[in-house]
């Protein structure tokens, strides 16, 4: 019985046995060499293509059933890529022309999971810092009217998405909007609905600030200063959405806040190693053609550096002081602490990180078996490459931009810079157009579900009514690139 099941050969006659069950499994396929294999037109492909659908499904209507978007995506990606190792190892008696493929996937998603890591970690540790209530504390008492705050707050939040991934500062926003406007649900939901559209367009002109963008970036599509042409059009699409919706906020004025700016012990310190560590990394890639996840673990080691200096030097630094409350000396003695940088690295979105592993490794799979081949055959053969990069920007309003990226990546399409540019431009800003089509979008929905009652705030619903208007800044920003390349894309 141990001899049994000990011989290979014998499990191998039960997964081929189960494969001849299965419809379009031939004698013929066994005597194709592995290089030709072709899986489009058979079971297998089948499967994986149901397996996507489902997937998708079940992580884009999170809302609905309450389960994290990431589980469906990596049960997708795990079914998919066993089906493909069990079908190779029960027909052709080896897994090697897998593997590569496999492997592949993996190494490009985990450039994507320590970039995007230590980019969280740094936003983490500011918030610990005490940087944004600061700044929220700060707007509020500035006496900014309604509508002031609401082209301040997209105005930060389309800067801040160049440099910090506009997931993470989509809910940094929606923190700050829901403070600032506590008692004005409409401002509140038509804020939050101008920040995601910030997020999105901040987020496109640079490849620090988008899933999309790095993957262009990642794979050399267009250099870092490249990127700079998006400028004007992201601006556009921010600019006119935000002129419509503008019209709709009041012009009455918050109430003002008692509380006290106090910033930690450290904060300017983490602010000025985050900006470096942007400034290495682009430098570095650059000039010395490194990857770009080098620059920001170098950042990520500067950081730890200061997370045991500070450490080390607690309390030592209290200033004797007369303070009016308890409260005050607390919050003094709370600002001289240091910081555990590992909690912040535990504190980043752990479903959105995991979602990209499932979601990458099924279009690998995908990639792998024919389909993306076939895709991108129907793609520049039935269309022109302008009307196909501007549909594909149109389909990331309900499938994650970065997802489509690494699809069309992995076509590998002959585009020139004016094409990519236009792909990158249409992808990063066409998941505003509905509220589950970006991160930003779907974090803000999430937070306002916890925050607001029912219907008020930012909402699918109120997303959907002011879709025209999102719309008409996607064509205009299409439009505005285009005319900046001369007509030519």
């Amino acid at each position: 019985m141990k001899i049994l099941f000990n011989d290979n050969k014998i499990w191998r006659l039960l997964a081929l046995t189960l494969l001849i069950l299965l419809p379009s499994i031939s004698l013929a396929q066994e005597a194709t060499p592995i290089t030709e294999v072709d899986l489009k037109q058979h079971f297998i492909g089948y499967f994986a293509l149901i397996v996507t659908v489902f997937a998708y499904i079940a992580a884009m209507t999170e809302d609905l059933h309450q389960m994290c978007k990431a589980k469906p995506m990596l049960l997708g990606s795990a079914l998919i890529w066993f089906a493909i190792f069990i079908y190779y190892w029960a027909v052709y008696n080896t897994t090697e022309p897998v593997i590569p493929a496999f492997e592949s996937n993996l190494t490009a998603y985990s450039e994507l999971f320590l970039f995007i890591t230590v980019s969280m970690a740094f936003l983490n540790a500011m918030t610990e810092r005490g940087i944004f209530d600061a700044l929220r504390i700060i707007l509020i008492n500035n006496q900014f009217s309604y509508r002031r705050l609401f082209w301040i707050t997209g105005l930060i939040a389309f800067l801040m998405s160049t440099v910090i991934s506009s997931l993470t500062v989509g809910l940094m926003m929606g923190y700050l909007i829901l403070s600032i406007g506590k008692g004005q649900p409409k401002f509140i939901g038509l804020t939050a609905l101008s920040a995601v559209v910030a997020c999105n367009a901040g987020g496109t002109l640079s490849p620090l600030g988008g899933i999309s963008t790095f993957f262009v970036w990642q794979q050399n599509m267009l250099q870092f200063t490249d990127f700079f042409k998006l400028t004007i059009p992201c601006i556009v699409n921010f600019l006119v959405p935000a002129s419509i919706m503008y019209f709709s906020i009041t012009k009455e004025l918050p109430a003002p806040s008692k509380e006290k700016v106090v910033l930690k012990r450290g904060s300017k310190r983490i602010i000025f190693i985050f900006f470096l560590s942007v400034i290495i990394t682009i430098v570095s890639d650059e000039i010395l053609h490194m990857p770009t996840v080098a620059g920001m673990m170098f950042g990520l080691t500067m950081l730890l550096f200061v997370s045991y200096y500070l450490n080390k030097s607690e309390n030592k630094f209290v200033k004797v002081t007369h303070f009016s409350t308890d409260h005050e000396y607390k919050s003094q003695i709370d600002s001289q602490k240091g910081f555990d940088v590992f909690k912040c690295i535990a504190g980043v979105d752990w479903d959105t990180l995991l979602f990209f592993y499932g979601a990458m490794m099924i279009v690998g799979a995908l990639d792998f078996l024919g389909y993306l081949t076939a895709m991108e055959h129907y793609l520049l053969s039935e269309l022109s490459p302008t009307l196909a990069n501007i549909m594909i920007g149109l389909t990331s309003s309900i499938v994650d931009n970065g997802t489509l990226m690494f699809a069309v990546l992995k076509m590998n399409p002959h585009f020139a810079v004016g094409q990519w540019l236009l792909l990158t431009l249409t992808l990063g800003v066409g998941g505003s157009l509905l509220a589950l089509g970006s991160a930003p979008g779907l974090h803000v929905l999430g937070l306002m579900k916890e925050h607001m009652k029912e219907g008020e705030g930012y909402t699918f619903t109120l997303h959907l009514r002011w879709m025209p208007a999102i719309l008409l800044g996607y064509f205009a920003s299409v439009a505005t690139l285009y005319l900046i390349n001369g007509g030519i894309f």
